[in-house]
């Protein structure tokens, strides 16, 4: 069974693409990124932007473009069944067009990409492109460091002022 991942949250004011690998199964069955309660992805926004987050997928949304973030993931359809980035390299179907949509949004300055999956997937397919790298919010990674994010976002910030 063929599985694909979600639009991508994005407008032109959008300045930073954080890059995921592929939903979960957790944010499959809500339908929106990193619905799994336990991935640190949007308690790290909240404690960096010293907002609340509701529980909300258009307020999810609006929280992003507010703060001129856009969300995808690399991985465009896949045959995976679980969770696990893994198996996710022997289950790629097709990948996002990412040339493609920073044409369209040219005002991006950075593309993260949250963990190793998603930045080795990249590289792969998208070897043109300077990708960075943020170690992946899942409950999965031990060796999570929010600095590392915060670093990056910072970074990020002094880039578009």
């Amino acid at each position: 069974m063929n599985i694909e991942c979600f639009a991508p949250v994005i407008d032109n004011d959008c300045k930073i693409l954080i890059l995921g690998s592929f939903p979960s199964v957790k944010s499959r069955e809500i339908g929106f990124y990193y619905g799994n309660k336990q991935n640190r992805f949007w308690k790290v926004l909240e404690e960096y932007f010293d907002e609340m987050i509701e529980d909300d997928i258009d307020y999810k949304k609006k929280f992003l473009l507010k703060h001129n973030i856009a969300i995808w993931d690399i991985v465009k359809s896949s045959s995976l069944r679980g969770s696990s980035d893994s198996e996710l390299k022997n289950n790629i179907l097709e990948i996002n067009d990412i040339n493609l949509l920073l044409k369209k949004y040219p005002d991006i300055v950075a593309v993260f990409c949250n963990g190793k999956a998603s930045l080795d997937i990249a590289k792969k397919y998208f070897p043109n492109i300077n990708f960075d790298y943020l170690p992946s919010t899942s409950p999965a990674n031990v060796s999570f460091s929010k600095q590392v994010w915060f670093e990056k976002l910072e970074k990020y910030l002094l880039i578009t002022k």
